[in-house]
């Protein structure tokens, strides 16, 4: 059996019906008759985790422009980011799912454990105010902060594009010079014969890497 679910966030519900509603999926809430689900609280939660990251982006990174603090946090509160937040916690094993939804591998899917997470937030926020809410997700943010803004542009971009054109980005090598010991690749982004980005890098994998973060700011600087 996992732990409480309370040991696992560092947070102990005054009440414990707020919390149960914030792991019950609607599939759930259909199949038992009780109604109750964690939609609402989802709601509630992605707007208390967008206010408490966007004041710590606000205040960790003086100076800098409104278009880069909105892609470092749009990079944090995606459905990728959040899922694995979700992993962390291993709050799947929490969720309380119909039995469609448990025989089709809801509890690790990345959109169920992505939209809990927001409701656990947001069950925080009702049961203990803003500041209880603000502890949970600035413990994580500030484990979070440098790697995941470093490493999650490839995952950002798919996220963006395949919601916006229903097709994800392909990469390319155009250009690879240097000895085996010190290559240099340089690798272009694409969503079809467009250019989205370009990247360079010690490696394939960071010079994509490279190319989905100018992707996403030339996105964000287009939008501006």
């Amino acid at each position: 059996m996992p732990r409480p679910l309370e040991e696992v966030v560092g947070y102990r519900f005054k009440d414990s019906g707020l919390l149960q509603q914030a792991m019950s999926h609607k599939s759930f809430a259909s199949e038992s008759g009780s109604g109750v689900h964690n939609e609402r609280l989802e709601f509630l939660g992605d707007s208390v985790l967008a206010s408490v990251v966007a004041h710590a982006l606000y205040s960790d990174h003086p100076g800098e422009p409104e278009g880069s603090l909105s892609k470092k946090k749009s990079l944090l509160v995606s459905r990728s980011s959040l899922a694995r937040w979700g992993e962390a916690l291993a709050i799947g094993a929490y969720l309380r799912l119909g039995v469609g939804e448990e025989s089709t591998g809801g509890r690790t899917r990345q959109s169920l454990l992505a939209n809990a997470v927001e409701a656990l937030i947001g069950a925080i926020y009702l049961d203990g105010g803003y500041e209880a809410a603000a502890r949970f997700i600035r413990e994580w943010y500030a484990g979070r902060r440098g790697s995941l803004l470093e490493t999650d542009h490839k995952s950002r971009l798919q996220e963006i594009l395949q919601k916006r054109h229903k097709s994800p980005p392909t990469y390319e090598t155009t250009s690879t010079t240097g000895p085996d010991h010190d290559k240099v690749f340089v690798v272009l982004v694409r969503l079809g014969e467009r250019a989205l980005g370009r990247g360079v890098g010690k490696s394939k994998k960071e010079a994509e890497q490279t190319a989905a973060c100018d992707a996403l700011t030339q996105m964000v600087h287009g939008e501006e």
